[in-house]
């Protein structure tokens, strides 16, 4: 018979150095863990690239697959080129596309696919004329009724690009058809004349404007920044005050400071207007770019002050921006309440040291390459940030209200079809 020994004084100490040791390593283990979070008070940068992991992978349509789908990207008569949609604001929709095209996460197999990109030019094709907003709404309705797995989804793994101030807006019917796919947008609100927004946080990403591609080439920058003691003025705001409150007011200030603010008169067209270089000549002049409210709560201004290497103030209120889950926002820009534009705005901007204005913009040199609409297989780009929140989106299961399942795990519709018997045109909601 085997017989314990009795816990001694030596093994009760023992036992408690033990536990200490393991709550000390415990601590220095959390620790660590802090300071390499992205919420730690050091700067943090980690794009979080999407990794080789299977559970991403995006088809992306064909113009040719879907009746009506080449009409979204050439126009009605076919003949909108995607070179003429691939700078401006629109710009975005068709970078996205073709980047996904040569994407290493794309897939030809619609089976193994748990995302979908329905690809579309739609802003540029109606600014060009070539489609009106009735025919883009019947479109998008005819070519979303030849979508079997949208329907199987409910649309939920179907991903859309909307990039302009008008946002899925352009679509008329998008409360619709599309309340529960996917949107890629530069903008987060859009209630100031359409009533409501189409920009829903759970499901939607905030995607960066469309920098002027000349300025997003590190090697060959069009215009380059220049020392901060050499800049003339304080802040700038380079844009035009379409009616805006907070616009007007920058505009009325700049006659009040004009050594402190610049706000030149932009010209959309004529002699007088400001051609890209001078703009970003102008631009780079200042410590401070400010950003306020127009149309929407976005402006592209935000992204290129980046690149002269300025410091961003966001004077809107409602501006949403991408990628929160890996960028610090606070170490980079400022955001000042809109309705408290004027001196006191400028008494504030002037307090800032120029040790700090320049810790700011170091750490805007590290994050911008999330701006450049770069190959998926860049470290850094708008495209590994944009496919690292669609993994976050990625559902093993999809449902709707007209698909069920059986026992078999066969996928069926209200008439008790399998999935892969379903005709086309599906009914749509």
């Amino acid at each position: 018979m085997r017989h314990h020994q009795a816990c001694t004084r030596v093994h009760q100490v023992g036992a408690l150095l033990l536990v200490a040791a393991t709550f000390l390593l415990t601590r220095l283990f959390d620790r660590l863990l802090l300071d390499t979070s992205p919420s730690s008070s050091s700067f943090h940068l980690n794009p979080a690239r999407p990794s080789s992991s299977p559970d991403l992978r995006i088809y992306v349509y064909s113009e040719d697959e879907i009746q009506g789908l080449r009409a979204l990207l050439r126009g009605r008569d076919g003949t909108v080129a995607a070179a003429t949609c691939l700078k401006g604001q629109w710009g975005t929709q068709v970078k996205i596309h073709q980047l996904l095209l040569k994407s290493r996460f794309r897939t030809f197999n619609k089976d193994q696919a748990n995302l979908f990109f329905v690809p579309s030019y739609v802003k540029c094709v109606r600014m060009t004329g070539a489609l009106n907003d009735k025919e883009i709404n019947q479109t998008y309705v005819k070519v979303l009724s030849q979508m079997p797995y949208f329907r199987r989804s409910g649309g939920r793994d179907h991903i859309f690009v909307f990039p302009s101030g008008a946002g899925a807006h352009l679509f008329r019917s998008w409360a619709t058809f599309l309340n529960r796919s996917i949107i890629l947008t530069p903008e987060g609100d859009r209630t100031d004349k359409r009533g409501t927004s189409a920009f829903n946080t759970w499901k939607d990403i905030i995607i960066p404007g469309n920098v002027d591609d000349s300025m997003v080439k590190s090697d060959a920058r069009a215009v380059q920044p220049i020392p901060l003691t050499k800049r003339k003025y304080l802040a700038n705001f380079l844009g035009r005050a379409q009616g805006k409150a907070g616009r007007l007011q920058l505009v009325k200030l700049a006659k009040q400071y004009p050594d402190k603010l610049e706000s030149p008169e932009l010209k959309l067209s004529g002699p007088n207007k400001l051609g890209r270089i001078d703009y970003f000549k102008h631009l780079r002049n200042a410590k401070f770019c400010l950003a306020p409210r127009g149309e929407s709560s976005w402006t592209l201004r935000f992204y290129e002050s980046f690149f002269v290497e300025c410091v961003p103030v966001i004077l809107s209120d409602e501006v949403e921006l991408p990628f929160q889950n890996v960028i610090d926002y606070s170490e980079i820009s400022i955001k000042w309440p809109s309705s408290r534009i004027g001196p006191e705005l400028f008494e504030y901007l002037e307090s800032i040291p120029d040790e700090r204005i320049e810790e700011m913009i170091d750490h805007g040199r590290e994050i911008r390459c999330l701006w450049v609409y770069a190959a998926d297989t860049e470290p850094c780009s708008a495209m590994s940030g944009i496919l690292s929140e669609l993994q976050r989106k990625v559902r093993r299961f999809h449902q709707s209200p007209e698909t069920f399942w059986l026992h078999n795990r066969s996928i069926v519709n209200r008439d008790l079809v399998e999935f892969h018997s379903w005709r086309t045109p599906v009914p749509l909601p």
